[in-house]
């Protein structure tokens, strides 16, 4: 099982830090990837980390703003996301996939979370 949290409101211009925590999933076999979603709009992948070796993938946008990174010892990956926007609002979802291979955003990740609500006012 996967479960994030760390969302929240913020202003235009500031950070907000999410986790994900795995239980039962070996973080150090799996791949693990944000994705979000606005009202109305398909979900997006938007930062994804390798299972070992620190591999990780960013989508176009949110490069330079948005960090991801993992303890495989905590069973946690997070991601900061600094200067928000207010297109970055949407529910963020953490997903693992069992797989050792490069990370990427395309894939199909297998387990899910609940999500965390991430609102960013202009």
């Amino acid at each position: 099982q996967v479960a994030e949290s760390g969302g929240g409101l913020v202003k235009a211009g500031g950070s907000l830090r999410l986790a994900c925590t795995t239980s039962g999933l070996p973080l150090d076999q799996h791949s693990i990837a944000w994705f979000r979603q606005a009202p109305g709009q398909g979900r997006e992948g938007v930062a994804c980390s390798t299972a070992r070796g620190g591999g990780v993938d960013y989508e176009e946008s949110v490069k330079g703003r948005f960090t991801i990174w993992r303890d495989n010892a905590r069973n946690t990956v997070s991601l900061q996301m600094n200067n928000l926007k207010p297109e970055d609002s949407g529910r963020y979802y953490c997903a693992a996939l069992h797989t050792q291979a490069a990370c990427a955003l395309t894939w199909v990740y297998g387990s899910w979370g609940q999500g965390t609500q991430v609102t960013v006012s202009s």
